[in-house]
């Protein structure tokens, strides 16, 4: 990254950490709780890394761009970093849909969900954490619907959220490192949590449908390939619990 300081990349901001997660604004209708959006800002990799490096900062970077950004933002990489996972080609038959680039601050956290990908995710420096629960305890996992926004002036003291649409969007109301959660959603109590630290060097077979939650060390590096999931058996009955949940 430090080979060519000058590149312009996007970077995810928040004012928490949570991109693509939930959080609260007092609006004229009273507190109301959006599914967020990163503000999306481009600068210089040197820029970047040197607001990494200043943890004074209110707002917290991440460049997490899902859009093969490997492959799309980072040409300069490939010579290091393979374009796909040999032996998970072979397994899945078929190519990674994308390959995406990770790096950040240690306060930026991916909030529970889930992919309809198999995912392979190798960490290159330092380490992730992930919390994950199996498809089959869809029942004990509580979704919500929320209005859908993005943070806007996240750099400025006077960041908000503004609603970008009309629809609205399901997600996971749960944040498992939330002890208040555990009451407020008892059912949550059920769900089979797997701790996993994947460190430099290794990787994790992510299966499609896995919920997961994912924190990670201050500028930690890491690569993950998407492969496309196949909709048979395990999607069926996906829904099905999906249905009677």
């Amino acid at each position: 990254m430090e080979s060519f300081p000058e590149k312009v990349v996007t970077v995810a901001m928040t004012p928490n950490g949570y991109a693509d997660g939930l959080a609260t604004q007092i609006t004229s209708k009273g507190r109301m709780k959006y599914f967020v959006m990163p503000e999306e800002v481009e600068m210089s990799i040197e820029n970047f890394l040197n607001k990494l490096d200043d943890l004074s900062e209110d707002f917290i970077c991440y460049i997490q761009r899902q859009n093969s950004n490997l492959i799309e933002d980072f040409p300069e990489l490939i010579c290091d970093v393979s374009d796909e996972i040999s032996w998970a080609s072979q397994a899945f038959n078929k190519h990674p849909d994308a390959v995406n680039f990770w790096m950040g601050d240690y306060r930026a956290i991916t909030s529970m969900h889930k992919d309809f990908y198999e995912n392979i995710y190798c960490v290159i420096d330092g380490y992730k954490d992930f919390i994950l629960i199996p498809p089959t305890d869809l029942p004990y996992v509580t979704y919500k619907t929320y209005p859908v926004g993005t943070y806007k002036n996240v750099l400025s003291t006077n960041f908000h959220i503004e609603e970008v649409t009309d629809n609205k969007i399901k997600w996971i109301a749960v944040d498992p490192l939330n002890t208040r959660h555990y009451e407020k959603y008892p059912q949550f109590k059920n769900a089979t949590q797997y701790k996993v630290r994947v460190k430099s060097g290794d990787c994790l077979y992510l299966p499609s449908l896995w919920f997961h939650h994912v924190r990670q060390s201050h500028k930690c590096i890491a690569v993950n390939y998407w492969y496309d999931m196949e909709f048979d058996l395990k999607y069926c009955y996906y829904k099905m619990l999906k249905r009677l949940s």
